[in-house]
């Protein structure tokens, strides 16, 4: 990844028709680039209500992009451990924010020595006349737990399902056997409330020996790295998976499911 990123907006236009029935390649397609606005290393974005983006840039900055006009800085953001692929990470937004304002930050945190974690915490975003605005009521509501060493494979996807339910994935910080391990909210997938709060019927909640530990959070463990997390059409969640060299996964989460690593994997270990 190079040092600096740009968001580009691309205007596609259409291929002049060859009467050859293989459908062209991309790379040889016509397109225009424009860019919009230059930010540092952006892990990922949000669109408002009204149009506008929020952009996370991974060493701890949280943007809005107004089109055109530019980005400018929004404040409060809690501090962040970048190193690695550790840092700021996904932002989205609550399905009624329009009522609310309440926003949902991944991040990586510090904890004691040189052990680190990924966190998601919610606040409410109070935007002002000129085009900024600050994180205010920030509340931590989730933590990996354990907090270990590394700077790799937080996952730390977050996204609100169509039943209103807060989803994140836990990557299993390049320790391979956190994955299989119940007492360990890493190499999962887990399920909240929208408060961090444990949903009723988890399918581990009898497990649990604490209703509001991680175990009680887990959907689905076995997972690697997850890095994409999406609804279908249908309400079902995919995960995209950053697995080991030849590895790469795209797996439809089921409830309870167990999807094998380390014990299973296609991928050889780097």
């Amino acid at each position: 990844m190079t040092e600096r990123s740009k968001i580009l907006a691309c205007a596609l236009a259409l291929a002049t028709c060859t009467g050859v029935s293989t459908p062209a390649l991309a790379q040889s397609s016509a397109y225009t680039l424009t860019e919009v606005a230059d930010f540092d290393i952006p892990w990922a974005m949000e669109f408002l209500p009204d149009g506008r983006v929020l952009v996370t840039e991974q060493r701890g900055v949280l943007k809005l992009y107004t089109p055109g006009k530019g980005a400018t800085e929004i404040s409060g953001v809690p501090e962040v451990s970048y190193l690695g692929q550790g840092g700021l990470g996904d932002v989205v937004l609550h399905p009624k924010f329009a009522d609310n304002q309440l926003v949902y930050l991944s991040y990586v945190e510090p904890g004691i020595g040189s052990t680190r974690g990924a966190a998601v915490a919610r606040a409410r975003l109070v935007l002002d006349e000129r085009g900024g605005g600050a994180l205010q009521d920030i509340e931590v509501i989730w933590r990996q737990v354990p907090k270990v060493g590394g700077g790799g494979h937080y996952g730390h996807r977050i996204l609100f399902g169509p039943d209103g339910y807060l989803w994140i994935s836990s990557g299993e910080r390049q320790l391979f056997d956190p994955a299989q391990d119940m007492r360990s909210n890493l190499g999962k997938i887990l399920r909240l409330n929208d408060d961090g709060s444990v949903p009723v019927d988890n399918p581990f909640l009898d497990q649990a020996v604490d209703r509001s530990g991680v175990t009680a959070q887990i959907w689905s463990l076995g997972h690697r790295n997850p890095l994409g997390l999406a609804f279908d059409a249908n309400g079902q969640l995919w995960t995209v998976e950053m697995g080991p060299a030849g590895g790469d996964e795209l797996n439809l989460v089921q409830r309870g499911g167990n999807y094998g690593y380390p014990l299973v994997s296609n991928g050889d270990h780097y």
